[in-house]
C-alpha cells in the first residue's frame, strides 16, 4: 500500500503519515511505503493520487493544506469531489520556536524585539498555505508584529534554516519540533493550542503569553481516489480505525505531540469541506498568494 505525503521528508505530514502506514502494513498484512512527492504546497503529490487507480493500494495524506491550497492555486483536481475519505489521524497544535541566538525568552520579548526591528525578523514555514504560514500569519494578525514570511520546500528545510539562522522563527508543528527544543536547537517560546500542550507542559500558550485569541491547530488524515469501492474504503477505515486505537500508535503519537480522532467516513469528509470554507476568508484577509 503506496501513501503519498504530498511534502518532503521531516515535516509533520511526514513524521504522521509514518507513524500510521508503518502500522497500517502490519494491520492489513500489506507493506506500507510512504513516498514523499513534494512541491506546490502539496498540490504536486495530490495531483498524482488525485490520478492514482482507485484500487485501494494508493492513498494520500492530507493535512490543513489540503483545505488551504484551493484558495490558492489553481488546481488541476477538485480537493473534494476527486477524493474519497477514508479517516481522520489525528490533530496537534504548534510551537514557537526561535533560533537560540535570538535575544528573546518569551512572546513578549519577541514582540518587543519585532517592534523595535520592524521587518528584520524572518520565519520560516514549510511552503505558501501551509500550517506554518497560516499560523504565523495569524501571529501577525492578531499581535501586530511586523515578520517577513520566508517559504521553504517542507517543514523539515524550514526547521534547519530556522537552525541555521537563515530565519529566526518558526511557528512550526510540534510533531516535527520537540527532539530539536530538546537537543537545544531551537529555544520554544510557547505553543499555540488552546490548552497547554503535555509534552512541553512547561510552556504557556501564545494567547496566555501576550496574543489574545491565538488558536492554531493542524491536522492528517487519509483520503483515496474518487472511485474506490465502497467496501474497500469501509475495510481502510476500520484498518486505521484499529491503528489509531493500539496502544503502540496511541505513544508513538503522544511523544510527538499529537492527539489521535475518531470519526466516520462521511465525518471526515464534512470535515474537510468544513476546513476549506474556514480558511478562505483568513487566506483572503491575510493576502495570502502563491509564488
Amino acid at each position: 500500500i503506496r501513501l503519498i505525503i504530498p511534502f518532503p521528508p521531516g515535516g509533520s505530514n511526514d513524521v504522521v503519515g509514518r507513524i500510521i502506514a508503518n502500522q497500517l502494513g502490519k494491520t492489513l498484512g500489506q507493506q506500507g511505503v510512504v513516498d514523499n512527492r513534494a512541491g506546490a504546497g502539496g498540490v504536486v503529490g495530490t495531483d498524482l493520487a488525485a490520478k492514482a487507480t482507485p484500487d485501494g493500494y494508493t492513498l494520500l495524506v492530507i493535512s490543513i493544506a489540503h483545505a488551504v491550497d484551493p484558495w490558492l492555486y489553481k488546481e488541476t483536481f477538485d480537493p473534494v469531489k476527486d477524493f474519497v475519505p477514508v479517516s481522520i489521524f489525528a490533530t496537534g497544535t504548534n510551537v514557537l520556536t526561535v533560533n537560540p541566538k535570538l535575544p528573546v525568552h518569551s512572546v513578549q520579548e519577541l514582540l518587543a524585539y519585532a517592534k523595535a526591528n520592524p521587518g528584520k525578523l524572518n520565519y520560516a514555514s514549510a511552503g505558501i498555505g501551509s500550517f506554518q504560514h497560516l499560523s504565523g500569519e495569524l501571529f501577525k494578525l492578531r499581535s501586530g508584529a511586523d515578520i517577513v514570511h520566508v517559504p521553504y520546500k517542507g517543514g523539515g528545510p524550514a526547521m534547519l534554516a530556522v537552525m541555521a539562522g537563515e530565519a529566526e522563527v518558526m511557528f512550526s508543528s510540534i510533531v516535527q519540533t520537540v527532539p530539536s527544543i530538546q537537543s537545544g536547537s531551537l529555544r520554544a517560546l510557547a505553543t499555540g493550542g488552546e490548552t497547554k500542550s503535555p509534552i512541553l507542559p512547561d510552556l504557556p500558550t501564545i494567547a496566555e503569553a501576550g496574543v489574545p485569541g491565538y488558536v492554531a491547530t493542524n491536522w492528517w488524515g487519509v483520503v483515496a481516489p474518487k472511485g474506490t469501492p465502497q467496501p474497500i474504503v469501509d475495510k481502510l477505515h476500520a484498518a486505521v480505525a484499529e491503528v489509531l486505537k493500539s496502544a503502540e500508535t496511541k505513544k508513538y503519537l503522544d511523544n510527538e505531540g499529537a492527539a489521535p480522532v475518531t470519526m466516520s467516513a462521511g465525518e471526515f469528509g464534512k470535515f474537510i469541506e468544513d476546513e476549506i470554507a474556514k480558511w478562505g476568508p483568513v487566506v483572503q484577509k491575510a493576502g495570502m498568494k502563491a509564488e
